[in-house]
């Protein structure tokens, strides 16, 4: 899963932030409204955190252009006001949901979780293919010979290509998807995680493999070796 996260408060953005990555789920994060808008229209997101108050361009007017350039995302709204009337212009401008600041790491998770499950890509709390499956709770890998508990980025990787059912995934959406926008991070990185994972599975008695197709990127099948 990966969030956009927009927060001009930077100690407040790095406290969700080290939540978000212990959750394993991949961030950027911006500091005002402009860049939270290019963002959101350059990248691929499951969830947009948006705070509502912002330098540039407020969380209102970045909701409004997404949703007018037909940008479907779910959206969180966060407020330090408590008023009526605020909740109800999000709303109407599109928000899926909102927090009122001060709000609990916790919750802020739930919400995610509980937008994540609306979509119409929803993968179930444990992801299966042949005789593997992914954990999405524990972020374990689970086959015949035991569970295997992966890094952020292996974990990432895996239940992307897990819902990709088969489909070959690009390095460049990996790459997308998994590291920041912005990250410096070379293309060949996508190959040594790829690396850790086949090992992992072999660990754990999978009876699947992570196969390359020259120029369409990586994809499961069964391992009839």
């Amino acid at each position: 899963m990966k969030v956009l996260y927009a927060e001009d408060e930077k100690q407040m953005s790095s406290a969700v932030c080290a939540v978000l990555q212990h959750n394993h789920i991949s961030e950027d994060a911006v500091y005002d409204g402009q860049d939270a808008l290019d963002y959101a229209l350059l990248a691929e997101y499951d969830v947009i955190i948006l705070d509502i108050m912002m330098p540039r361009m407020d969380g209102i007017q970045v909701l409004t252009q997404l949703r007018g350039k037909g940008i479907q995302t779910p959206v969180i709204l966060l407020t330090a006001k408590s008023e009526v009337e605020d909740r109800i212009t999000g709303l109407d401008a599109g928000a899926d949901d909102y927090l009122s600041k001060p709000f609990s790491m916790g919750e802020l998770m739930a919400r995610i979780r509980a937008l994540s499950r609306r979509k119409p890509e929803y993968t179930p709390n444990r992801m299966e293919y042949a005789n593997t499956s992914l954990d999405r709770s524990t972020f374990e890998l689970i086959g015949p010979n035991g569970a295997l508990r992966l890094g952020n980025k292996e974990y990432q990787i895996m239940e992307l290509l897990m819902s990709s059912s088969g489909t070959p995934v690009s390095t460049d959406r990996i790459m997308d998807r998994v590291w920041e926008v912005d990250s410096e991070a070379d293309t060949n990185v996508v190959w040594v995680y790829v690396s850790y994972l086949r090992k992992k599975l072999k660990q754990v008695g999978s009876d699947i493999k992570i196969s390359s197709a020259r120029g369409s990127g990586y994809y499961l099948e069964k391992d009839n070796g």
